[in-house]
């Protein structure tokens, strides 16, 4: 969808009867970041309001319909903002702001006292909802998903990714004989889907979500946030109200490599399809070297074996 005025307010207009017929100088928006979609805080009179425009050829790869059961579950355990009014086809979504809260970065995250905590805190009240999310979300699976959907596009992918998904058959075959209950995971923890109030984290964007294991969420926050060795001691054990034992541990330490080798080839497609965000080739060729390295290192046997 184009990114003006028009499309905001037409999103609108089919969102909420209260608008409808409404001038456009009655309202202000503002742009908000967004790696994909079109993301607008929009004013009018005494409300605040966030409208979501999926970007071009997401729907290739994500169900909208799945996404919106999910959000609603997680805005009823309370870590989310409510949705006002959502279209499952076409995937343009209102939801009330939550305000005052600062989006997060990585430096926000690393530089914040207490943010790695209040973190832990809501991806336990995430994932102890007891609620059921559409979609199993499956690392490997997704995986070969990703590469034949690249393979109808044209890009190559980093020197040597094969050989690193075979070196990780290993993790899949412990991981495999040793799972544990799958909970309702956001599975896309960028910094930026958390809102931080100052004593409650919230989370947004629920395209990817689904039932997983929920390490991968700590685990993979962990990695885009840039967490310290501390900074993940912090955020465990808020998360266990204890500390992690070893096989607790060595789960988040394994994610961390596994979800830069699935972002890899998300990143892939995106470069693929020309998205202006980022320098996409850039983002996987990083990923994917920060993958191998931790993959290489002695304590990622360490932690699959204390799995």
């Amino acid at each position: 969808m184009p990114d003006n005025k028009n499309a905001i307010h037409a999103a609108l207009l089919q969102a909420l009867p209260e608008t409808a017929g409404i001038a456009q100088d009655a309202y202000t928006s503002t742009r908000l970041g967004g790696l994909t979609n079109l993301v607008y805080r929009v004013e009018i009179a005494d409300k605040q309001l966030v409208v979501r425009l999926p970007g071009a050829g997401t729907g290739a790869y994500i169900d909208r319909n799945i996404e919106l059961h999910n959000a609603q579950i997680a805005a009823k355990a309370g870590i989310s903002a409510d949705i006002l009014w959502a279209d499952g086809n076409t995937g343009v979504m209102v939801a009330t702001c939550i305000e005052p809260a600062t989006t997060m970065t990585p430096d926000i995250f690393t530089t914040t006292k207490g943010a790695p905590a209040r973190a832990g805190a809501a991806l336990a009240q995430l994932h102890g909802c007891k609620q059921e999310f559409q979609f199993r979300f499956e690392l490997f699976a997704m995986i070969d998903e990703y590469l034949d959907v690249l393979a109808g596009k044209d890009t190559d992918l980093p020197d040597g990714y094969h050989d690193i998904v075979k070196a990780a058959e290993p993790v899949k075959r412990t991981l495999a004989a040793n799972p544990t209950p799958l909970a309702p995971c956001h599975n896309d923890p960028l910094c930026e889907n958390f809102l931080d109030d100052g004593t409650k984290m919230w989370i947004v964007d629920w395209e990817y979500s689904g039932m997983n294991d929920p390490l991968w969420d700590l685990g993979d926050l962990s990695v885009e946030a840039g967490f310290s060795d501390a900074q993940d001691m912090e955020m465990l054990r808020t998360y266990f109200g204890r500390d992690p034992n070893a096989s607790e541990h060595g789960r988040m330490v394994i994610y961390k490599a596994m979800c830069d080798l699935l972002w890899t080839l998300w990143g892939l497609i995106q470069h693929a399809d020309n998205n202006p965000a980022e320098d996409f080739w850039a983002y996987s060729v990083g990923r994917f070297e920060r993958c191998k390295t931790l993959m290489n290192s002695p304590e990622f046997a360490r932690h699959l074996k204390a799995i």
